[in-house]
């Protein structure tokens, strides 16, 4: 099938870039690591850019898969998918560090090629986060006896209440804090649930 052709050859450009880089892979490498000719290669992709956008477009999907099954798992607390949904973003940004120093390329927002999925995934994130902090403000508010909308003013020991919005911002942060920390999948679980929990201290 052709879908599963083009999968052959994103993971042949994968491989390329884990070596040379996306600035030194060409479509002979390609086509090499493929085991096929060069004009084959053109057959489902226009070029090596298109080659490393659809990669790149294919990993961020994945990675927007698992943050979107964390979101909606049944039954699970908040601060767990919360925790979920932040462990997509993490996972995506050191495994590609892991392989290659070339490979976290595909996670450059800044550039051309990268740019639309980078951008499209930190938006999805954005939408999933918001939602779930939405929900979890809701339910705490109700528990405590407190209209959803209200409004608790900064005091001494105590910060102003927090937007859903503003929330899925700061747990963004918080993962690009964790991507060059070491054991950072460890500490990710103990630093969402100290994010969740703090912002829902009165």
């Amino acid at each position: 099938m052709a879908a599963d052709r083009l999968d052959e050859v994103l993971d042949a450009a994968y491989a390329c870039l884990t070596r040379y880089g996306v600035r030194r892979t060409t479509m002979d490498d390609i086509a090499g690591a493929m085991g096929v000719s060069r004009s084959a290669v053109y057959q489902y992709v226009r070029g090596k850019d298109d080659a490393f956008r659809r990669l790149a477009e294919r990993l961020h999907r994945q990675a927007l898969a698992r943050a979107r099954r964390a979101a909606a798992a049944p039954d699970a607390p908040h601060a767990e998918r919360v925790r979920g949904v932040l462990a997509a973003k993490l996972d995506l940004a050191l495994t590609l560090a892991g392989d290659s120093p070339h490979t976290a390329e595909l996670l450059d927002g800044g550039a051309r090629l990268f740019a639309p999925a980078c951008a499209a995934f930190g938006a999805e994130l954005r939408v999933l986060l918001t939602g779930l902090f939405t929900e979890l403000f809701t339910e705490s508010f109700a528990e405590a006896g407190l209209p959803a909308d209200a409004a608790a003013p900064a005091g001494p020991g105590r910060s102003a209440r927090v937007e859903p919005a503003e929330a899925a911002e700061i747990g963004l942060a918080l993962v690009r804090g964790l991507e060059s920390a070491p054991n950072a999948r460890h500490l990710l679980g103990p630093a969402s649930d100290a994010l969740t929990a703090g912002l829902l201290r009165p």
